[in-house]
């Protein structure tokens, strides 16, 4: 084995057997009793156990210990190498490479972590700075009975029959079972490599429990968190995490009843979820990418299963204990996982309060992992696990579990390992988070709002406000606009004879009483009111009296009306109501849905009715906020350019081109007849190549505002808008002659 060198372990073994009158175990650590509390041994005073630390200069001192002034353990075996693929195709590789294990151990020697030199530099070390370095803890082999307290029987001796298979037979199984959900291959050596595994987490973790080590990093393989209870799955043959844990909560109850597992794999820990779902003492929180179910592990076969949605909370005495925080997509970084430990897991945690964390590490969501294609830095690593320390007087256990490219792994895993030893974590610059990761958090906190007091501020329980008849306030402001808009210009529904259309956009579509007749028309189609709130400083409520509306489109339809214009008001509401909806945090109407309903209602209202308004000579179209879009579904997929005297869009979000391949001509007639009014904050003015972009004839005459805000910009150029569609009106002295030559 490459890693099989002269290292001087730092655990005390042979050859310098613990001498001194305190019991220990073969690793010289203290010896302990069941239940966790150390034997009866007469009290020394500091004179008797320097002496006792002289007896045997290998041992850690016994005057640190008692100070509590402990190192921080390391577990590795190169046995946990003998795990390899049986399968030598033409491309043997596989992620889940043996070398993963040496590579962290290689940097952890050659940073100065683990101690290299010989046995008079370890006496001094070990007299005169013993946290310096990591405490080495041996690793073991599991005995079946420990394996059993969380995988079945038949499971284990699956595994254990792999070491009588012969090699093509390994081969065999290797090809059927590293595809799919299974994702596995085995050798010869699996099943000694995996009950090494999961001893290195049981003695990591017990290690960390009974106070030898104030916290530890069990560099272990095979992975475990996707095993099930009966069934290998994912590079995983036993599930080493839930194994520890349980063997802690049964040995020490008294000192080690509840457990935080944090799972920072990119991928969802099934296995471990599953084992844990109804137990109200261990806590599973899982970072994972979920994509809808479709990024590995994927959707159960079983579809009563949970999988590592974020609506999957546990069940019956562990609602609660489970917490999945499944990203929409890859490409995660340090500014989503510092939010998720922020928002959801560190308040989360502490008011769990466990008595030891348990890190199921994988790396695989580092920066230059090909599996993950996140982008975590070892940076953002060290504070995740600075944060975890605050917890449980520092009892932290890191397991190793997935992470693929050597490089990312290695040093992700120094940066955990630097910051157990007491290194603070490095300095970094947290980049914006992801808006649709920062509606995942949201989500998250309102699933788990019901199960933790930490999680309640700010959520809405939608079936408690259901049951007192209360109304989406969105359904509310268009009701009272409809009613504003009948009781000053008398509008009323526009209807609309489609029942998907209907209900979508009942009572969104009012028109004054002279539409059909007036000469001139304005439709305005426009996003709801800005809603703007002052919370309340000691409880972060909304008060009515402190919460506003600001709504500046009545002034444009007030302009029309005085004009004799006739006008058509478009309101595109961001979520269609439903009884049965029932989420605290209800998604906007994704835009993909979105644009095909503007589009159907733009080119209804077209076909239906502007289009037969003969008597109309100018018609103006306004497009405010995300709803212009349907200023250009309506250029793009009707032929209006003949009838649309100007078009006038407000934009604070996406610059939305108008071109079209049947057409060539409508971007320079857009160019030619429209003002489009851009935010000043609009990203587009902040880079010199999009600023000259946006000027392009697509893009319409892009005009830049000198103020920020729909409601803003509505007020600051509503003089301009004015006598900019004056001027173009065709003169009623023209219409009056055209209509007399008409007539003659």
């Amino acid at each position: 084995m490459v890693d099989n060198d002269n290292d001087v372990v730092m655990d005390g073994q042979d050859p310098h057997p613990a001498t001194t009158d305190v019991p220990t175990t073969s690793n010289g650590f203290t010896k302990t009793e069941p239940n966790g509390h150390d034997q009866t041994v007469p009290v020394k005073d500091e004179k008797e156990e320097k002496l006792d630390d002289e007896k045997d200069p290998f041992i850690y001192p016994a005057r640190l210990k008692r100070r509590g002034l402990l190192p921080t353990g390391c577990c590795y075996d190169d046995r946990m190498k003998l795990h390899a693929n049986a399968d030598f195709g033409p491309n043997p590789h596989h992620p889940e490479d043996p070398s993963r294990i040496e590579h962290i151990m290689r940097i952890f020697k050659r940073e100065g972590l683990v101690f290299t030199g010989d046995d008079e530099d370890l006496k001094k070390v070990i007299r005169t700075d013993p946290r310096r370095y990591m405490w080495r803890i041996p690793a073991r082999h599991a005995t079946k009975e420990e394996i059993c307290i969380v995988h079945h029987p038949e499971h284990f001796r699956w595994v254990e029959d792999l070491s009588r298979k012969p090699t093509s037979e390994l081969r065999r199984l290797s090809t059927i079972m590293d595809q799919g959900r299974d994702s596995l291959y085995v050798g010869s050596m699996t099943f000694e490599a995996a009950l090494i595994s999961a001893g290195g987490a049981i003695e990591t973790c017990k290690s960390v429990v009974v106070g030898n080590v104030k916290n530890a990093f069990a560099v272990i393989r095979p992975p475990g968190h996707h095993a099930e209870f009966d069934a290998p799955m994912g590079f995983c043959l036993f599930n080493n995490v839930p194994i520890a844990a349980k063997i802690c909560q049964t040995e020490y109850p008294e000192i080690c009843r509840k457990i935080l597992i944090l799972d920072w794999d990119v991928h969802h820990g099934n296995g471990i979820q599953n084992m844990f779902y109804d137990d109200p003492n261990i806590l599973y929180i899982s970072l994972h990418v979920y994509m809808n179910g479709s990024f590995y592990p994927g959707k159960p076969d079983n579809p009563m299963t949970p999988d590592g949605s974020i609506e999957n909370c546990g069940a019956g005495p562990g609602l609660g204990k489970n917490v999945n925080i499944g990203w929409h997509d890859q490409g995660m970084g340090d500014g989503e996982y510092m939010a998720a430990f922020q928002k959801i897991v560190m308040p989360i945690a502490h008011e769990f309060d466990p008595d030891l964390v348990i890190i199921s590490a994988g790396f695989d969501a580092a920066d230059g992992d090909e599996l993950g294609a996140c982008f975590v830095s070892p940076a953002c690593y060290a504070h995740m696990t600075h944060m975890l320390m605050s917890l449980a007087n520092g009892k932290v256990a890191v397991c190793l579990e997935g992470g693929y490219n050597l490089a990312a792994i290695s040093k992700s895993a120094l940066a955990v390992a630097r910051t157990l030893m007491g290194e603070p974590p490095p300095k970094m610059d947290l980049p914006k988070i992801n808006k649709e990761a920062a509606r995942v958090l949201a989500k998250v906190q309102a699933y788990q709002a019901p199960y933790w007091e930490c999680m309640r501020p700010g959520i809405v329980d939608v079936q408690e406000m259901q049951s007192q008849g209360g109304q989406r306030l969105h359904d509310v402001v268009r009701s009272a606009q409809r009613f504003n808009l009948s009781e000053k210009f008398g509008m009323f529904p526009l209807y609309i004879q489609r029942d998907v259309l209907f209900k979508s956009f009942e009572n969104q579509v009012l028109v004054t009483r002279n539409a059909s007749e007036a000469r001139k028309l304005l439709v305005v189609i426009h996003d709801p009111p800005e809603l703007h709130a002052q919370p309340d400083p000691l409880d972060n409520s909304l008060q009515p009296h402190d919460s506003w509306i600001t709504d500046s489109i009545p002034q444009y339809i007030q302009w029309a009306i005085n004009r004799k214009i006739g006008v058509i008001d478009i309101n595109i509401p961001q979520y269609i109501t439903h009884p049965e909806d029932t989420e605290s945090l209800a998604p906007k109407v994704d835009e993909r849905t979105q644009q095909a309903q503007i589009q159907e209602l733009m080119c209804y209202i077209w076909d239906n009715y502007l289009q037969l308004y003969d008597n109309v000579d100018d018609i103006f179209l306004v497009g405010v906020g995300n709803a212009y879009l349907g200023v250009k579904l309506l250029l793009i997929n009707r032929d209006v350019k003949s009838r649309i005297s100007g078009v006038v869009n407000f934009v604070n979000g996406n610059l939305r081109p108008v071109k079209s391949d049947v057409d060539t001509d409508l971007s320079s007639w857009y160019k030619d007849n429209s003002r489009v009014y851009v935010s000043a904050d609009h990203a587009c003015w902040a880079d010199a190549d999009l600023s000259r972009k946006v000027m392009k004839r697509r893009f319409g005459s892009v005009i830049r505002s000198n103020v920020s805000g729909l409601g803003r910009m509505m007020n600051e150029h509503f003089k301009d808008v004015q006598d900019w569609m004056v001027d173009r009106m065709v003169p009623e002295e023209e219409k009056l002659g055209d209509e007399m030559v008409e007539d003659a």
